[in-house]
């Protein structure tokens, strides 16, 4: 960024609204790479694929015989993750349209699924309070790894290199770093529904159940920023980084999707801002590459995509 930083603006201008969802949408992801696609699930028990810039769906992929909530998309964009009531990670061949895998051990619903860079890896978060790591290399369908700590239903998660950052229920962000072995957990004090880290990975955003999104020190676990204004004290709601990391971006159980200056935590004009869906937004989620567009997804049945104009 130039070091004026410039007034943030974010893509608010509708696009499209992709509505053959039958009930909630509780995720909404875009696809690796120039992302020119997104897959969306929810609770009509299907996955996705739609054409954004259309606002034409391409495929639905059905398998699961519960509510969706979550999806991962690797790195190709060859194969997704995609997990939720059924108490089973499924992994999807794109292509194909089908699953390549079953993965059963969860006893309870599954909140989260994160792929690893090189999709090798995938880590799932649950009701029931543990994380399982799964080696897609190996036929195996028994996990490799499987973490305890959390006290509480896990609701997100986040992979890298060697690390994994999961948030709970319980009010702790855990860091786990798996080449040193080591675990640091970070005391949030309230129920934790999205953590998300910088590019640089020296910072991570947080959102919580107490209306706040929180910026945090990865090195120190101090708290950096925190931003506020929205409502979000009921359900999963999903903070993220607005383009370039200058600026955050939450939806909240209004149907408004709010966004902070990252430096100052000002609240971004309009403030308030409008109502743009009917029920809570689920989902938030900015393009990887493109300043101008984000989608968002809601209980109201629809997905929404984002632009300047």
């Amino acid at each position: 960024m130039s070091p004026s930083r410039g007034p943030q603006v974010l893509p608010r201008k509708l696009h499209t609204t992709l509505a053959t969802h039958r009930g909630p949408v509780h995720v909404v992801r875009y696809a690796k790479g120039s992302a020119k696609y997104i897959l969306s699930g929810g609770q009509d028990r299907i996955v996705r694929l739609w054409n954004p810039d259309l606002g034409t769906e391409i495929k639905a992929f059905e398998a699961h015989g519960y509510e969706v909530l979550s999806i991962s998309v690797s790195h190709d964009n060859a194969k997704f993750a995609s997990s939720g009531g059924d108490r089973s990670v499924f992994v999807w061949d794109v292509a194909a349209g089908l699953t390549s895998r079953r993965l059963a051990g969860h006893t309870g619903k599954v909140f989260a699924v994160e792929f690893n860079v090189d999709a090798t890896v995938l880590a799932s978060g649950s009701y029931d309070a543990t994380v399982r790591l799964w080696d897609l290399r190996s036929q195996s369908r028994t996990p490799i790894q499987v973490l305890e700590e959390a006290k509480d239903a896990v609701q997100t998660l986040h992979v890298d290199g060697t690390t994994i950052i999961s948030g709970s229920v319980d009010g702790y962000v855990r860091t786990y770093d798996l080449r040193k072995g080591e675990l640091r957990s970070d005391f949030i004090g309230q129920p934790v529904t999205s953590v998300i880290p910088s590019a640089d990975g020296t910072t991570f955003l947080v959102a919580t159940l107490d209306s706040h999104v929180r910026l945090f020190d990865v090195g120190t676990g101090k708290l950096l920023n925190a931003f506020t204004g929205h409502s979000h004290t009921s359900y999963r709601c999903r903070a993220c980084f607005g383009h370039a990391e200058a600026s955050v971006v939450c939806g909240d159980e209004d149907g408004c999707v709010w966004a902070w200056d990252l430096v100052d935590a000002t609240v971004l004009q309009p403030n308030p801002p409008p109502k743009v869906h009917d029920k809570v937004i689920t989902w938030t989620e900015h393009h990887p590459t493109q300043p101008d567009e984000m989608v968002t997804a809601s209980a109201d049945g629809t997905v929404k995509v984002w632009r300047h104009t």
